[in-house]
């Protein structure tokens, strides 16, 4: 497989769905789905009356149709929801797992990626958060059955995905190591093909893995090792978008309240081109002349995600993407790093946008409370048993857990924010409706060129094509 010199980021919950994927690698890219939250996306689809037919087509080629139909008979719809009536629950992430969560991982992974690569040939990636650790299993065989090219992994050390790749593509049981606060044993979320399908598992293809990193040290840990040793790195610079790697040394922030980036979070793009694995370089590398920077350095490409957040296929809402595209085109949209809006404790990209959670006022305005959990974390209470919490959740229940007050403070809860950018958001029984939190990297300079050439908007392929100097 040619290696693609443009990957195309795998954003937020949705923004990068199936139908931009699909356009990127239509147009001879790496178009990537975004794997984070699957489950309740394609849930919310179906509670929303599936109205072009896409999930209920994609569920159609699933393995396992028995599988595929208790899926579609507990969410499906015809005509939508009532209005202002709740989205059904969904299970929780848990170290131990019920079967419908895992059969709703697997088949909303399946879907996603079997609807970005169907109608052509080009290569079709997902992308993971390792901090969401007990999602993983479950939803890479979802995206294994699918047939994805590419699995990528950042938000953390991702040093059991090409083992977990290795089991699935041979139908064997797969998991990852879970981290939880106060264990001295050991924990593991797995999967079990053969357990899960009511079916033979069928032939299956191993993914390349690349691993989202932010240092030629952890590029080096991890390529040491056959059996932590990805197929190919993303060099992620500070401007990205979405979660970034804190500073090193000690924090310190600037008059804005962001973190100071110095010398010691440069990457040494010379030391991991001595590894020899494939690499591309992210972060503010959003034009032709960076692309063409990248190359010159040795890189295999750059992944870009602002530019194709802001295309006519992004996932995001229109209303949204509009708001957006507008504040760039008169140059008054702006992008802080926010160390505190993440419950991961990673710094955050959050583009200031009046009536989203950027907006202290809405902020403040929102009633804490975690009920989809995809960002809670396991630990270890008094008595030896295993709890489950999130710094966004109401802090008197944080801090009755064991965690710190100072932990919550000004911690936005991405879970229900990244659904309702895409106009999947819960509405609640008191008629709140959640508000939006975007994410953007934080050089626009791309953007804004786009603007000029495509004032009434641009699709992948504009983006595909510009980038690559057609």
């Amino acid at each position: 497989m040619q290696q693609p010199t443009i990957i195309q980021g795998g954003m937020g919950v949705g923004v990068s769905g199936w139908p931009l994927a699909r356009a990127v690698a239509r147009a001879g890219g790496l178009g990537v789905v975004s794997g984070t939250a699957l489950d309740t996306v394609l849930a919310r689809r179906l509670q929303d009356g599936d109205r072009d037919g896409a999930v209920r087509w994609a569920l159609e080629h699933f393995p396992d149709r028995a599988v595929a139909g208790r899926v579609r008979e507990r969410y499906f719809r015809p005509g939508g929801r009532a209005p202002g009536q709740p989205y059904l629950p969904i299970p929780k992430l848990l170290l131990h797992q019920s079967r419908a969560g895992q059969e709703l991982a697997a088949v909303g992974n399946f879907a996603e990626v079997w609807l970005a690569k169907e109608g052509h040939q080009g290569p079709v990636g997902v992308n993971y958060l390792e901090k969401v650790q007990m999602a993983t299993p479950a939803a890479a065989l979802g995206a294994v059955l699918a047939g994805v090219d590419y699995v990528l992994m950042g938000a953390g050390v991702p040093r059991e995905i090409p083992r977990l790749l290795d089991d699935l593509a041979a139908g064997r049981t797969g998991g990852v190591s879970v981290d939880v606060h106060g264990s001295e044993q050991p924990h593991r979320v797995e999967v079990d093909p053969g357990d899960l399908l009511g079916v033979p598992v069928p032939d299956l293809r191993r993914p390349r893995f690349l691993a989202i990193i932010s240092s030629a040290v952890l590029a080096s840990y991890l390529a040491r090792d056959e059996a932590t040793r990805p197929d190919g790195f993303v060099l992620e610079g500070a401007l990205a978008g979405g979660h970034n790697a804190p500073p090193r040394g000690k924090l310190v922030l600037d008059e804005d309240n962001q973190p100071e980036y110095g010398l010691r979070d440069e990457i040494d793009i010379s030391k991991v081109a001595a590894m020899g694995l494939p690499f591309w370089l992210a972060g503010a590398y959003g034009t032709p002349a960076r692309v063409a920077e990248a190359l010159a350095a040795g890189a295999a490409g750059v992944q870009v995600g602002t530019l194709f957040a802001l295309s006519e296929d992004s996932g995001l809402s229109r209303d949204l993407l509009a708001g957006l595209r507008g504040e760039v085109a008169k140059g008054t949209l702006t992008v802080r790093t926010d160390p505190q809006a993440s419950s991961t404790g990673f710094p955050f990209k959050v583009a200031q946008i009046a009536g989203t959670l950027s907006d202290l006022e809405v902020y403040e305005g929102r009633a804490r409370l975690c009920d989809l959990s995809y960002l809670r974390t396991p630990y270890v209470d008094g008595n030896g048993n295993i709890g489950y919490r999130c710094p966004s959740e109401p802090q008197h229940m944080y801090v009755r857990k064991g965690g710190a007050i100072e932990d919550t403070i000004g911690r936005r809860c991405l879970c229900n924010a990244l659904t309702a950018n895409v106009g999947l958001g819960q509405t609640r029984r008191d008629g709140y409706a959640e508000p939006a939190l975007v994410t953007l990297g934080a050089d626009l300079q791309g953007a804004r060129t786009l603007t000029t050439r495509h004032p009434d908007g641009w699709t992948a392929t504009d983006v595909v094509a510009w980038l690559m100097g057609s």
